[in-house]
């Protein structure tokens, strides 16, 4: 039990409260009467307002107030506020002894005795100016802000709740849909979709994306409030407090109806370019051939009058090896043509091009006179690619033969292979990726650029009347398109010519998209057994494990059973369930999911079976290993 506290300790205690209080200068605390005559003072109030003890003990303290409060019956206000209530809070301005004012907050308090008798209140106040005025200062920022959003009407811009609920709007988005603030605010920003679009999933998809990586950009149709349409160009951005939690989205919308429209119609202009320079060269295709084939036809023409008339048995057969030579030309420039045209039915296959360069040098060197030089200069560790081999020798034969005529006299011709790494490996017009080269280049005169230009146009030639088709180098580049891969082509007048051509490599089993590192699970889904069949094959020769499913059901079923696949490789039209929105659903449960979709269809005919496809990695059937493997690889 404690000893009670004696009057002397109850003294000293109340001392020290005293003392205390007199000392605190970050506050005005003060007593008042019940009258509200001043009855205490220290030093923060002496600070804040500048009167000293003996100046304001026994005043009012009205006298702190403004003329304007004063009149109002602010002062008398407060205290019966107190007095009924057991307090007062409020701010406003307060007056000091030099009459410069502060904005204070006031807090006013009732005291009584033990017998509920009032024996004046207390009085706290702060001096909060510094606070008001950043206050000010922030709200005329957002004040300016605000104006300055709702001045814009170039664009939509507006906050969304978290839940996708329109906040506020400006006038630009007024402009741009044809919505007043009280038409939208308060519903879901998914009524300016298509019926298409909400029905995908698309608004959804939109939130989610800008929730998780903080920002959603696109572009795609939207809806006026008239139902009219515009293409719109649309940035999303999550909005988030301090502690990171999301309180909303900003969303930009931009009407960029008009770009679009001028970007089709420069792609039709250069569309109907193209196809002016297409009837051109085909023009020019047209007369060449006309041109060669005539003569090839006089040979064999003649060569049957003179076996009707003559029977020499010696001059049959001369004029029979006349005919057969001019037939084989024939079909020699047959192949040219569709070579060049990419028509000509290919073979390809899996080669290694060092190997089929070596088996072609005894022909290379017979094609050269003695006073040419031929140099290899072959790669070590070349690896494979995709080609037909019978074509790329037809090619070789084609760049040496032209070298050999630009050389003339004599000079050097080299041959070289390599598997360059870095942005070599990557010419222009080419996706990313490891590629082999193959270069010939030559000591003779070189190319004007305006010939460069040409060099590939059919029937183009620098040669002499009778020496030459004009359709080497087109039967060289028609090849290495055939191959997915490009040709490139280095001259200067006097400094010779190099021509380049681009293979895409083909890695060893195992590693040639997986980087030699565990394999990867694909899933395959077809529902063609025969189809579904060869393209596990074709993954399998690739080094992945392979699951398959023939229908779009037992996929996703297969999907949620094995969440470590890293791969989906789909048709597009399945019964049931179609590819697109397969895809779709995967990529709801895995995000890093990849996606290839094939189809033999066209693009706008996989709209009909659910949807864009424009979003997806698309191949066509019939697809080959390299086309997979050139869409792998882009997707890594």
């Amino acid at each position: 039990m404690k000893p009670p506290i004696t009057s002397a300790e109850t003294i000293i205690e109340a001392e020290r409260f005293r003392l205390f209080i007199s000392s605190v200068t970050d506050y005005a605390i003060y007593m008042l009467s019940p009258e509200g005559i001043v009855r205490t003072w220290n030093a923060g109030a002496q600070r804040f307002k500048g009167y000293t003890h003996d100046e304001i003990v026994g005043q009012h303290f009205s006298r702190f107030y403004t003329d304007e409060d004063r009149a109002a019956g602010r002062p008398a206000y407060a205290l019966r506020t107190a007095l009924e209530t057991g307090k007062f809070e409020d701010e406003g301005w307060r007056v000091r002894k030099d009459g410069t004012r502060f904005w204070a907050s006031v807090v006013i308090d009732p005291i009584r005795d033990e017998g509920g008798e009032l024996l004046g209140f207390t009085k706290i106040t702060r001096d909060i100016t510094d606070k008001r005025q950043a206050q000010e200062a922030l709200h005329a920022s957002e004040e300016r802000f605000r104006l300055l959003v709702q001045g814009v009407t170039d664009y939509a811009i507006y906050m969304l709740s978290p839940e996708g609920l329109v906040t506020n709007w400006n006038q630009g988005a007024r402009h741009i849909k044809g919505y007043t603030a009280e038409d939208v605010i308060g519903t879901h920003f998914s009524r300016f979709y298509t019926e298409q679009d909400q029905r995908a999933g698309v608004p959804t998809r939109a939130l989610e994306t800008a929730r998780r990586e903080g920002r959603f950009e696109t572009e795609g149709w939207r809806v006026r409030k008239d139902g009219s349409q515009f293409w719109a160009h649309v940035v999303i951005d999550a909005i988030r407090d301090p502690l990171g939690k999301l309180i909303g989205y900003a969303k930009v919308t931009r009407d960029v109806t008009e770009r679009r429209d001028a970007e089709q119609a420069l792609a039709r202009t250069r569309e109907a370019l193209l196809q002016s320079q297409k009837m051109e060269a085909i023009g020019k295709l047209t007369g060449g051939v006309a041109h060669d084939f005539n003569n090839l036809l006089n040979v064999i023409v003649n060569g049957l009058d003179v076996l009707r008339v003559t029977h020499d048995r010696h001059g049959q057969l001369k004029t029979i090896d006349s005919m057969q030579r001019a037939a084989e030309r024939g079909a020699a420039l047959t192949q040219q043509l569709l070579a060049f045209a990419r028509q000509q039915p290919l073979k390809p296959e899996r080669i290694n091009l060092n190997r089929a360069i070596n088996s072609f040098e005894a022909v290379l060197r017979r094609a050269l006179p003695s006073s040419v030089t031929l140099e290899l200069n072959l790669a070590a560790g070349l690896p494979d690619t995709v080609a037909d081999t019978a074509q790329f020798e037809a090619a070789l034969l084609n760049l040496v033969l032209n070298s050999r005529d630009a050389i003339g006299a004599g000079g050097v011709i080299t041959l070289e292979t390599a598997a360059p790494d870095g942005a070599t490996a990557c010419p222009p017009g080419l996706p990313p990726g490891r590629y082999v080269t193959v270069r010939v280049a030559d000591t003779g005169g070189g190319m004007a650029p305006d010939t460069v230009a040409r060099a590939v146009e059919p029937f183009f030639t620098t040669k002499e009347v009778g020496k030459g088709t004009g359709l080497g180098l087109s039967q060289v580049y028609g090849m290495v398109q055939q191959a997915k891969g490009e040709m490139g082509i280095v001259s200067q007048p006097g400094q010779g010519t190099a021509i380049t051509l681009y293979f895409p490599a083909v890695e060893e089993a195992g590693t040639a998209v997986n980087g030699g590192e565990a394999a990867e699970k694909v899933l395959v889904v077809d529902d063609q057994p025969d189809v579904l069949d060869m393209a596990v094959h074709l993954f399998q020769s690739l080094g992945y494990e392979v699951l398959s499913a023939n229908n779009g059901v037992e996929a996703l079923e297969t999907l949620r059973r094995k969440p470590d696949i890293r791969i989906l490789f789909s048709d597009v039209v399945m019964p049931g369930l179609s590819g697109i929105e397969l895809a779709r659903r995967a990529r709801e449960h895995l995000p890093d999911l990849k996606i290839l979709l094939a189809s033999g269809y066209m693009a706008s005919a996989l709209r009909e079976h659910g949807g864009d496809i424009d979003e997806w990695d698309l191949i066509t059937k019939p697809y080959r290993l390299s086309d997979i493997i050139r869409k792998l690889k882009a997707m890594h």
